[in-house]
């Protein structure tokens, strides 16, 4: 009775553990997802003071990502879990590096306001971002929902989002391409919404990657290189 009784008590230990770091990581991933979107409206609008919080913030991002990595080492050494309950702590870790670098995009995009105010801004309504930038901010947040709910079947869907991403980000860069072509005087504009999109694209990307570690937390599958289909036959077994 009594191996039973510390058994049970180590399991609600060990449950209580994971839910605190899982609760750690989606503190982290709204974090990231706020940066994203106030980072795009510094840039657009030229909020100097809502670029610098996005700055600031990613110091708690980046705090918070070795915080629960050596949560989850310690807990991999204490109870040395096995099958899903190691898999959801690797990809925990996982999870955290892709929304550290989430929030390096953000921070990249906020600094590209302070660059646009050095240059004597001009009133741009920057208006090339408000699509792709839509698209990203919904597939991070269903991505980070995804987590939240280890949602395999919302995980495989949200992959799927990935290429509309992709074509917007061509479709934009060829726009400024030849933006740049016709007139001279818009290479300088040109060139930092480049820099923008860029960011945002990665940050769609990252937002995947998410995704991916869901979906090997719950089935054991590594679909990081797979195509799409064979990502659904795999998983969903469609």
């Amino acid at each position: 009775m009594e191996k039973k009784h510390v058994g049970q008590h180590i399991s609600h230990k060990f449950n209580e553990e994971i839910e605190d770091i899982r609760n750690k990581v989606l503190i982290m991933g709204g974090l990231v997802e706020q940066q994203t979107i106030d980072a795009v409206e510094a840039v657009v609008t030229g909020n100097i003071e809502l670029a610098e919080n996005v700055v600031q913030s990613d110091k708690t991002v980046n705090a918070l990502e070795q915080e629960i990595d050596e949560d989850c080492m310690l807990i991999i050494a204490k109870r040395q879990p096995a099958a899903f309950d190691l898999r959801l702590l690797i990809g925990i870790s996982k999870t955290i590096t892709e929304l550290e670098r989430t929030g390096d995009q953000a921070t990249r995009i906020a600094e590209m306001a302070f660059k646009l105010e050095d240059n004597n801004r001009d009133l741009s309504d920057y208006r090339e971002l408000k699509h792709l930038s839509e698209l990203v901010r919904h597939i991070l947040h269903d991505a980070l929902d995804a987590f939240a709910r280890l949602d395999v079947e919302n995980s495989v869907e949200i992959l799927t989002r990935d290429k509309e991403i992709d074509q917007e980000y061509v479709s934009v860069f060829r726009q400024l391409t030849l933006s740049m072509m016709e007139d001279s005087r818009n290479i300088k504009r040109a060139l930092n919404i480049m820099s923008v999109i860029r960011s945002l694209e990665r940050i769609g990307d990252h937002a995947c990657n998410v995704c991916d570690y869901v979906i090997y937390a719950v089935k054991g599958a590594d679909v990081r290189h797979m195509p799409e289909d064979e990502i659904k036959k795999t998983v969903l077994g469609t």
